[in-house]
């Protein structure tokens, strides 16, 4: 699985491109916008909005499910979805950027709440990739639910992957992974706007590859949502990101994992309001006013000795990905909380669970995207 995954983000960099900036080519506000779209459960997805008509058509390539739906602008620009088959939600756009849904029923059940992240569709190819490193978060319903580190990409299509997976942290198996690897070339699909792979768990799923020219990119597998941000030119946080982010998040809490790699526990959709300062600075909200996170500040990787350096194995500092841990004494807890930006976008991950760290514990865990 890791190995098909890495493949696909290597593929994947030929689409990303080297640009980080958004187009400046004026786009009519009328004209219908398509994204390509990922959910966390492991669906991919197209989806077409028409802001005349204020309809959302989508398709789920994965799983066969179709639909129109009728939507309404809210007073804080978010989209309230009236699905005659209750399957999406909510939504937030920035239009000809990205799109974030709330999903109730994907997946191969097609009963499975998730989280939409889908970005502009356009043309796209394999152009050069080389020289370029990038922060990347994987988003899914199970073992865990996150994983995040990041990929570099050398001459002669030679892919270095390292990255850090805190459920193996809690479970005593190895938290770190580290793997280099030589990749090839994949299928583009006759739209032009993704390419797809047969997947290596041999049921005869596929890994969908898309992304834009703007440098995010996405990866969709059977094991959930893949999403990339291009590294920044700096480890220090840049203060242009401050500002209020609109974000869609899935949660489970309660959970474990039994035989079979299976996961049970109570998961959940929601809205959130992420705020951050010039300073650094992050505090997420949810809809109801409930803090999700604390205020606490970000601290870059490249300065996290458990995670890089000397106590830690990551083997990239992977500028432009912050964390922080919030350890509570009184409550017995260890949170850990991942970030990134570019541009008008933001990811984010937790994994919390009970000290001292053991297999039998239960966790919690908590990812979203944002844009302004």
């Amino acid at each position: 699985m890791r190995v098909r995954l890495l493949l696909s983000i290597l593929l994947l960099f030929g689409i990303a491109g080297c640009s980080s900036t958004t187009s400046n080519q004026a786009v009519s506000a009328t004209a219908r916008r398509s994204y390509n779209g990922t959910a966390s459960v492991g669906d991919f997805l197209n989806i077409t909005l028409d802001p005349v008509a204020k309809t959302l058509t989508y398709t789920d390539v994965s799983n066969g499910e179709t639909g129109v739906v009728p939507y309404t602008v809210n007073a804080d620009g978010t989209y309230t979805l009236s699905d005659p088959d209750n399957n999406l939600v909510a939504a937030y756009e920035v239009p000809n950027y990205a799109l974030l849904v709330q999903a109730n029923k994907t997946g191969a059940t097609k009963d499975l709440p998730a989280l939409i992240t889908a970005v502009l569709s356009g043309q796209i190819s394999l152009a050069t990739w080389e020289g370029h490193n990038y922060n990347y978060m994987q988003f899914r319903t199970s073992s865990g639910g996150l994983e995040v580190g990041s990929v570099a990409v050398g001459s002669g299509a030679i892919l270095t992957n390292t990255s850090y997976w805190p459920y193996g942290a809690m479970n005593q198996s190895s938290p770190f992974h580290v793997s280099t690897m030589d990749a090839s070339g994949a299928q583009a699909d006759p739209s032009g706007t993704f390419f797809k792979m047969p997947d290596d768990n041999g049921n005869g799923t596929f890994d969908y590859v898309f992304g834009t020219g703007n440098g995010i990119f996405a990866v969709d597998t059977p094991q959930g949502a893949i999403l990339g941000l291009k590294q920044a030119a700096s480890k220090n946080f840049d203060p242009t990101f401050a500002g209020t982010y609109k974000a869609i998040y899935y949660e489970k809490t309660g959970a474990t994992t039994g035989m079979g790699n299976v996961e049970v526990g109570t998961p959940g959709l929601g809205s959130a309001t992420m705020t951050i300062t010039t300073a650094g600075q992050v505090t997420v909200q949810g809809a109801q006013g409930n803090t999700l996170v604390p205020q606490t500040a970000l601290v870059p990787i490249a300065d996290t000795a458990y995670l890089y350096g000397s106590g830690g194995q990551l083997q990239d500092p992977c500028w432009g990905l912050f964390t922080f841990r919030i350890t509570d004494a009184n409550a017995g807890t260890q949170q850990d909380v991942f970030v990134t930006f570019m541009d008008r976008a933001i990811l984010f991950s937790s994994f919390k669970t009970s000290l001292p760290l053991n297999q039998s514990n239960t966790y919690d865990y908590l990812y979203g995207a944002g844009l302004r």
